[in-house]
């Protein structure tokens, strides 16, 4: 797996389209890099697994054929940009200023050409795979491949970041 540059200050992201393509300028190196087994992320043809970075909203520019992205799901908490004509997802966008990720965007990296994007640090919503069909008996298998790799498993996000979820709802609660 490429690990990311120091020095990456961000890139494109481009649909699949071959004709007029939504393209996304991102001005960021991103974050939180990760795989990500749910089901509602955009995955390549083939894929178990999506890469999803976030980045700062203020940094997330459409600067190509606009006109075709479309919200999939406007109940969903992540508002997720897809292109109508080839179905990516461009990006994902949290519009609930109370939500702890409010202010960052969801991003997929493996849409890029650019090389230095910061390197996925583990695996999250491992076990949602089996939802979108993967048969349950593979997933020793692919928990094993994610530690070959270096990808820690988790059935939810991160540690550090369920830490920030729970931080934000414990403020908000006003008991920290």
């Amino acid at each position: 797996m490429a690990r990311g540059n120091a020095s990456f200050n961000g890139g494109t992201l481009q649909c699949h389209c071959a004709i007029d393509p939504v393209v996304v300028r991102i001005d960021s190196q991103c974050a939180h890099n990760h795989a990500c087994g749910c089901t509602k992320c955009w995955k390549p043809h083939g894929a178990i697994f999506s890469v999803v970075a976030v980045v700062p909203r203020d940094k997330v520019h459409v600067t190509a054929n606009g006109q075709k992205l479309k919200v999939v799901d406007t109940k969903a908490t992540i508002q997720r940009h897809a292109c109508e004509g080839c179905g990516v997802h461009m990006f994902g966008r949290i519009e609930n200023t109370g939500h702890a990720f409010y202010g960052l965007d969801f991003i997929h990296t493996e849409l890029s050409r650019d090389a230095g994007w910061a390197a996925p640090e583990f695996a999250a919503f491992v076990s949602s795979v089996i939802e979108s069909g993967t048969p349950p008996d593979l997933m020793p298998m692919i928990r094993a491949r994610l530690g070959e790799i270096g990808l820690p498993a988790y059935d939810c996000l991160s540690p550090a970041l369920m830490d920030v979820l729970a931080t934000h709802q414990a403020k908000m609660n006003g008991v920290l």
